[in-house]
């Protein structure tokens, strides 16, 4: 061997040392196709859950001259939160803020940072933001249905574009845009608190500021269709599964076990909630078992990234019962006209979830494991719940207020009588 040959297999051996660390770290950010096939889907199937499943759903629960109001509210919300996040509600989200990054992000006005190249994490960062538009566009749109049936179109309008900058938007940083709560510790997988309470407690604030409905609730108002309303909640179970497991951002294990929790709670949480309603009420009905599904699918998401198959069945449980006493008795009790149960549903199972990721994410429930414990990380859900319930529900209550002397929120009593789908906009849902 030549006297220099021999050191060849030593520096080599050397220099993939040295090169092994930088190549790892330059990967760190490399597209990752699977990833990104992934993350596509699961954007198509969250836009599904608003159009059409949400729509469906709200549209069968209404009475028949309002079937197409609810419709074209979910639908002008969708384009309406698609033009504004790509101005400026995407930088408010998730930019960085600066010295205000606790609270708020800034910049990416117009996605202006965002090119085909632009890579966050394994995906490319317009696939991120539009799957995060999706969930800015279903937030709003949940609260509709505790509006239904009485509020003007060009209100409903200006309250969700105000609401999604000065609410929706700085929440959602708070939570996943590196802001105080995620830095605190708080866990909200796929969107318990910033999606169901967040919009849970609006549309209780809500519905009692606008009043109830002229009528309610002497006066019979069944549901025109639980044929649509079954097959909205069918849509919205399938499209979850893009909610909660496209939110671990990859196509890998957490996902598939995030997949798997979502529909055993959801299966259980449908279950209970016919059986409590049997009990009770001598019969099962459909509107039940589907509101339960519903039920489960919001108290899942926060913890559906972190919970194993047990917590996912005790989660389900709980909110079958809590949800169904919340939709029933508590609603009568407080007197509230919460037309679609967005509260009862949304805003209690999303509290439940919330609370229950603290307990079910412990490793002796099969969960994730947790850092400091299950009594601290109930603490730390308990103070992330409660921010955003008296952010929410203030900030709310000042948007209607300025709202309603400036424009007005109420249609009035003959256009109510009438019907939205007529009185503002001029068409029928059914023609027979």
């Amino acid at each position: 061997m030549q006297p220099r040959s021999r050191w060849i297999a030593p520096l080599g051996f050397l220099l993939f040392l040295l090169a092994a660390p930088y190549e790892a770290w330059a990967q760190e950010d490399t597209l990752n196709s699977g990833d990104t096939a992934w993350m596509l889907t699961a954007s198509v199937l969250v836009l599904f859950m608003t159009i059409p499943g949400l729509s469906l759903f709200y549209a069968g629960l209404v009475r028949a001259k309002n079937v197409l109001s609810v419709m074209m509210q979910c639908f002008a919300i969708t384009c309406m939160v698609t033009i504004l996040w790509t101005l400026y509600a995407y930088g408010l989200a998730f930019g960085d803020g600066g010295a205000l990054n606790a609270f708020v992000g800034m910049g990416n006005v117009m996605l202006s940072n965002i090119g085909v190249g632009t890579v966050s994490g394994t995906i490319p960062e317009s696939v991120f933001q539009m799957f995060q538009l999706t969930f800015a566009i279903i937030t709003p749109a949940l609260i509709v249905g505790a509006f239904a049936e009485r509020m003007k179109f060009s209100a409903m309008l200006w309250f969700m574009a105000i609401w999604l900058t000065i609410v929706y938007a700085p929440v959602a940083h708070w939570v996943w845009g590196g802001g105080w709560l995620g830095e605190m510790g708080v866990l909200d997988f796929a969107g318990g608190t910033v999606v169901h309470i967040n919009a849970g407690i609006a549309a209780l604030v809500l519905c009692i500021v606008l009043g109830k409905r002229r009528g309610y609730p002497e006066t019979p108002m069944a549901p025109n269709s639980l044929v649509l309303t079954v097959v909205g909640a069918s849509m919205l179970w399938v499209g979850w599964f893009g909610f909660n497991a496209g939110s671990q951002l990859a196509a890998d294990g957490v996902a598939g076990m995030a997949m798997a929790v979502t529909h055993i709670c959801t299966a259980t949480a449908a279950f209970t909630w016919m059986v409590v309603e049997w009990v009770r009420h001598g019969k099962p009905s459909a509107l039940g078992i589907a509101t339960g599904a519903v039920a489960g699918l919001v108290a899942i998401t926060p913890a559906s990234g972190t919970v194993g198959p047990i917590g996912a069945i005790l989660i389900g449980i709980a909110s079958g019962v809590l949800c169904f006493f919340a939709a029933t008795s508590l609603k009568r009790a407080m007197g509230y006209d919460d037309s679609l149960d967005v509260f009862g549903v949304h805003g209690v199972g999303g509290f439940v979830g919330a609370i229950l990721t603290g307990v079910f994410t412990a490793e002796m429930f099969g969960g994730a494991g947790l850092d400091g414990g299950i009594g601290s990380q109930v603490v730390l859900q308990f103070i992330g719940a409660a921010a955003t319930i008296v952010y929410s529900g203030v900030l709310t209550w000042i948007i209607l207020k300025v709202l309603d002397g400036a424009i007005g929120l109420r249609v009035t009593a003959d256009e109510e009588a009438e019907g939205l789908d007529l009185a503002l906009h001029d068409e029928r849902g059914f023609s027979l």
